[in-house]
């Protein structure tokens, strides 16, 4: 093909291969092209496409590298909704090539449904709070367990709030003696195991502070019910420039906290919230919603312990978590575009977290 011309380039990757299509003005297309998974014979090919060529790439699970490749040898890459583009390609037969095709046919008509690509270094950062939020998903796994343990023998100990704390401790060791000898084994392998965890932890947050500096955004953030430090630079991190959403809804909807409706002959159903969402930001606002009702005893004047209460008593607390992470959510939005700090809504139930 003649370098002169102006070429969309489909990249269907998977796992081990990438298989890439270029198509020209016309939507002419050559043969396809399998470029397997070392960095050498990827850095190789790449080198070989016409300049600055605009590339599709489907977004999977190893993408990161794949991007940094295409960005350092000069092209465009472009990160496609893999759910949105397999849709809009309406392709009746499935193979590589037809999907590198159609990938390199909707970034030609300009209709490629594209993802934001953070830059690298926020790429990095993120790393980071997503591993210490790998790590307490772990700790609250790892005191279930302990709680469960101890259920299944009738024990309880309310003298205390936290099981795991100093006093807690104690009580739970003194309690323990009466499990049977495998189940008080076990009891003890979990606690060595959360002290483990508890210092890796507090390692990962001790070079979350180190490595990422507090941005005027985390600060705001800090002023959010629920939201501390940490999760104040996980939820900038993740959301990246606020620019991209068009208005708070998109942003609830994009951090997991907007159930899906369906409506049919009058009636409106409301189902689960989707699945393809930012799952970080979705555990972010559900841990904060979830720290919200821990303190609501001291927080019972706040609109957000309010709204909690009014939702748990019709729908439950699941469904009152979840409004609750939702109001956070299109909070952080009008916070961050106004640069703000939050406010408490005046006079309506409608969220309204800044006043304007």
């Amino acid at each position: 093909m003649e370098q002169s011309k102006n070429y969309f380039i489909g990249c269907d990757a998977h796992r081990n291969y990438s298989v890439f299509v270029l198509m020209d003005e016309r939507g002419h297309t050559g043969s396809a092209n399998t470029v397997p998974h070392d960095r050498s014979s990827y850095r190789y090919y790449l080198s070989t496409l016409p300049p600055h060529s605009p590339i599709a790439l489907e977004s999977v699970g190893n993408w990161y590298w794949m991007i940094e490749e295409m960005e350092q040898a000069g092209h465009q890459p472009f990160l496609a909704h893999p759910k949105k583009a397999k849709l809009m390609m309406g392709l009746t037969h499935k193979t590589d090539k037809l999907d590198a095709r159609g990938l390199a046919l909707l970034l030609r008509n300009g209709t490629l449904p594209s993802v934001w690509i953070p830059p690298g270094e926020l790429r990095d950062q993120r790393e980071l709070t997503r591993m210490r939020m790998a790590f307490v998903r772990v700790r609250t796994m790892l005191k279930n367990r302990i709680h469960s343990a101890l259920a299944k023998y009738g024990i309880r100990i309310d003298e205390v709030s936290d099981l795991f704390g100093l006093t807690g401790r104690e009580l739970l060791k003194e309690r323990s003696a009466a499990l049977p000898p495998e189940t008080q084994r076990s009891v003890q392998e979990h606690l060595e195991l959360l002290d483990q965890l508890l210092q890796q932890i507090e390692r990962a947050e001790k070079r979350i502070k180190e490595r990422i500096e507090v941005t005027p955004e985390m600060k705001l953030l800090m002023t959010l019910p629920g939201v501390g430090p940490i999760l104040a630079i996980l939820i900038v991190l993740e959301i990246g420039d606020i620019r991209r959403f068009p208005d708070a809804p998109q942003l609830a909807s994009y951090c997991g906290t907007v159930p899906q409706i369906k409506s049919s002959g009058g009636k409106t159903f409301y189902g689960k919230v989707r699945p393809d969402v930012n799952r970080y930001l979705k555990w972010a606002f559900i841990e904060a919603a979830n720290s919200i009702v821990l303190n609501q005893m001291r927080m019972s004047n706040r609109q957000v312990v309010q709204l909690y209460q009014r939702i748990m008593k019709r729908k439950g607390h699941p469904k009152a978590i979840v409004a609750v992470a939702r109001h956070l959510a299109e909070a952080t939005y009008w916070m961050l575009t106004k640069k703000e700090p939050y406010r408490e809504p005046i006079g309506s139930r409608r969220i309204s977290p800044t006043q304007k």
